[in-house]
């Protein structure tokens, strides 16, 4: 805990330079003293941006921080609290009740009735107090009794009660960059507060340990901890005196075997590929074990998420119109919850898409008429197809002849739709495959009712 405890049990944040060195696992070790050590979310923090504001300005406004662990919630909560200089109260939606949310809220209106002081409350993992708990808090957070900061892994929209949101401003933290992480882990090795320079971490392990961060900066420190534990404890030096983290060095210490994946090199498009091939070739086992290598080698969830739906309209398309759909779904999960359970939804799209029937029709399809369109074959609307809605279209014959598809048996009548220039040019060519086979039967039906008159 920053800073020191006062009459009212909560803890007065003192400066930043007063804050004493901490002691503990290297990620507690290495907590930013200041916003300027921060690394990553520039957003929210490069000169001019809200988080600066509130901090700068000391602003009272009641936030919640949302994003995946480890990209610095807590950090932050911390570092906006102190910089205001309130009392500071913490309490976890883990093992919380209302009573406990109740104790601290009376706390601090008494704070503020006797010396006039407010009280800033983080709650960590918000997104677990139930709608209850969340209420309790309202009259607290309405009266500016206190500032509460939140911070959830979860999207907010969907975890947090709209009376609560209304009164908070949401602020979204991003998965930290590589180079975020490896800014990190170079601080930790030469830092006083980390390795202060015992141990030198060469390039292949600490590229190993940037993907399996995942963008965690948690995750990475006490994976980097690990490894130069093993290593001070064998104190066995190079050639070159010194003690040196390798890559053999990490997958001992977290008892995983590193998978050769360079995320912006060939074997990030390698995999891919293969990854997309295996799907398109129906080979579910394949595609499963190019998934795994992805995932364990830190690969962003979000682009296999989305790799996963160009691929469900490219070569499943509508002999399976739920493809797309499940594809969509698994999007949301990484979105809303993340790894390692994103990992679930990735899968089950990935089977679904590999055991689906096939079919380009659609992209052949959609293909064939942006290149009619790029060769200049347009032409006019057909009158009957044109807006009806405004004054003097009736003059110019707009919209006069259209029949209204709905008012005929069947809800098909012939009509000219395309421009004169494109009346009989088919794009869309279904396959015999899946739910294509009923569209098959079904599109020259409908194209020879609705050209009977062309």
């Amino acid at each position: 805990m920053f800073g020191t405890a006062d009459a009212t049990g909560g803890h007065r944040l003192t400066p930043a330079v007063a804050v004493p060195v901490p002691s503990g696992p290297l990620a507690a070790r290495l907590r930013p003293r200041t916003l300027d050590e921060v690394v990553g979310q520039a957003h929210l923090l490069g000169p001019g941006a809200p988080l600066r504001r509130l901090v700068e300005g000391g602003a009272a406004s009641s936030m919640i921080l949302y994003g995946p662990p480890g990209t610095g919630k807590t950090t932050l909560a911390t570092l906006v609290a102190g910089s205001t200089g309130r009392r500071f109260e913490q309490l976890s939606a883990v093992s919380a009740g209302v009573k406990e949310v109740r104790a601290v809220l009376a706390t601090a209106r008494d704070s503020l009735r006797r010396t006039g002081e407010q009280t800033v409350l983080f709650i960590d993992e918000v997104h677990r107090f139930s709608r209850t708990q969340q209420d309790s808090l309202l009259g607290a957070v309405e009266d500016r009794t206190v500032v509460l900061i939140a911070a959830t892994t979860e999207n907010p929209f969907f975890s947090v009660v709209s009376p609560l949101l209304s009164r908070s401003l949401v602020l979204q933290l991003q998965p930290l960059t590589d180079a975020d992480i490896t800014a990190v882990l170079e601080r930790a090795v030469a830092d006083e507060r980390g390795l202060d320079g015992q141990v030198v971490l060469d390039e292949e392990a600490r590229s190993y340990l940037v993907a399996l961060s995942g963008g965690d900066a948690r995750r990475a420190l006490t994976a980097l901890e690990a490894a130069a534990d093993s290593v001070l404890a064998d104190a066995v030096p190079s050639a070159d005196g010194d003690l040196v983290i390798d890559l053999s060095v990490v997958e001992a210490a977290v008892n995983r075997a590193a998978v050769r994946y360079d995320r912006s090199g060939d074997q990030h498009y390698d995999v891919t590929s293969a990854f997309i091939k295996s799907i398109r070739g129906s080979d579910v086992d394949a595609a499963l074990h190019y998934l795994a290598r992805m995932i364990e080698a830190g690969e962003d969830p979000r682009f296999i998420a989305r790799r996963l739906m160009v691929h469900a309209s490219e070569d499943v398309g509508m002999a399976d119109p739920t493809a797309l759909p499940a594809c969509v779904a698994a999007a949301q999960v990484v979105q809303l919850v993340g790894l390692p359970e994103a990992r679930i939804a990735l899968a089950q799209a990935t089977i679904h898409l590999a055991t689906a029937p096939k079919s380009n029709a659609v992209i052949r399809a959609i293909d064939a008429a942006m290149a009619d369109v790029r060769a200049g074959r347009i032409g006019s609307v057909p009158p009957a197809l044109r807006d009806g809605h405004y004054a003097g279209a009736a003059k110019l014959g707009n919209a006069q002849s259209y029949v209204y598809p709905h008012d005929r048996p069947g809800a098909v009548v012939a009509q000219q739709y395309a421009p004169d220039e494109l009346v009989g040019r088919d794009y869309y060519r279904p396959t015999g495959y899946g739910a294509e086979q009923q569209l098959a039967e079904r599109v020259p039906r409908l194209r020879r009712k609705i050209r009977e008159q062309s």
